[in-house]
């Protein structure tokens, strides 16, 4: 009975998130801690930040000032590392209450997570693994979605990953999968670029042909950052600056989609922020040229 009230208040939620509504956030950078002492110098290429939640779940004084400073002049998205959306035993109910904690604080325009598990069996994998992509995926995410729903208040947007692991069980392509997950929930879609260029070389697909059968109106944010290629195969490293072919790739999901926000996201071979300015500056020339065609 409670199961059939949860899906009934998440059809009823779905009435009620206007997708198209959500605010404009423009381009913005995933923080990372060495950026904080640059930050305010760039103020004026960045327009709004993606924080990754699970740094700010620990009651530590010094992480609790920071989150503070960030929220007091950035708007901030939390975006969730391990939240294991495509765990069959279902979510973690510690993960689960410090994340919507956070989302409670923050009070964002909207959240994410990832596509994904990262726990099975009880075993904390320790990075972010592929679902296979079928009904009985879509089964366990519809559920787990859904217990994460009734936690949060704000709407929620999930991103793809790279395909690391290929099930031999598929039945359907990842831009199907994408389409049902819609479908079935009342989500948004924070689209990694990379990661769809980096499937679409790995895996030989027209990724403008992918993105074509994506619902539009449900891509509210990109990720995008550069990868690389080792023997023959590319990798999604978050390491090195952002290719002209994923750049291009962008200007097409900004010709179909009306984002509401672009994030660059390093991990890796960290620059000074100054250096990475100049990619956010890119990003907004590219929003730009868009809405001048359209």
């Amino acid at each position: 009975m409670r199961r059939w009230w949860l899906w009934r208040m998440r059809w009823l939620w779905g009435w009620l998130v206007e997708w198209s509504s959500l605010p404009e956030l423009g381009v913005g950078i995933g923080y990372r801690e060495p950026f904080l002492g640059e930050l305010f110098d760039c103020r004026s290429s960045i327009e709004f930040l993606e924080v990754t939640a699970d740094h700010y779940f620990e009651p530590i004084d010094s992480k609790e000032a920071e989150l503070d400073l960030l929220a007091t002049n950035f708007p901030l998205i939390p975006h969730g590392l391990a939240m294991s959306l495509g765990s069959a035993e279902g979510l973690d109910e510690g993960y689960l209450k410090l994340y919507s904690e956070l989302v409670d604080r923050l009070k964002p325009a909207w959240c994410s997570e990832h596509i994904s598990f990262t726990r099975a069996g009880g075993i904390d994998i320790g990075h972010l693994t592929p679902v296979p992509k079928t009904d009985a995926a879509l089964g366990v995410l519809h559920d787990n979605i859904a217990r994460l729903q009734d936690s949060i208040q704000v709407p929620l947007i999930l991103e793809n990953i790279t395909d690391t692991i290929r099930y031999p069980t598929e039945s359907y392509d990842g831009a199907d999968f994408l389409c049902k997950l819609c479908d079935q929930n009342q989500v948004g879609l924070l689209l990694d670029v990379t990661n769809l260029f980096i499937n679409s070389q790995n895996q030989r697909f027209d990724p403008v042909e992918f993105l074509r059968r994506l619902p539009a109106d449900r891509i509210i944010q990109l990720h995008f950052v550069g990868g690389f290629i080792d023997n023959g195969v590319w990798v999604d490293s978050h390491s090195g600056a952002t290719q002209e072919p994923i750049w291009e790739l962008i200007e097409q999901v900004l010709g179909l989609a009306a984002v509401k926000g672009m994030i660059l996201e390093r991990d890796e071979n960290l620059p000074a922020l100054r250096e990475l300015t100049p990619e956010l500056e890119h990003a907004r020339a590219i929003v730009q040229r868009v809405r001048r065609a359209s």
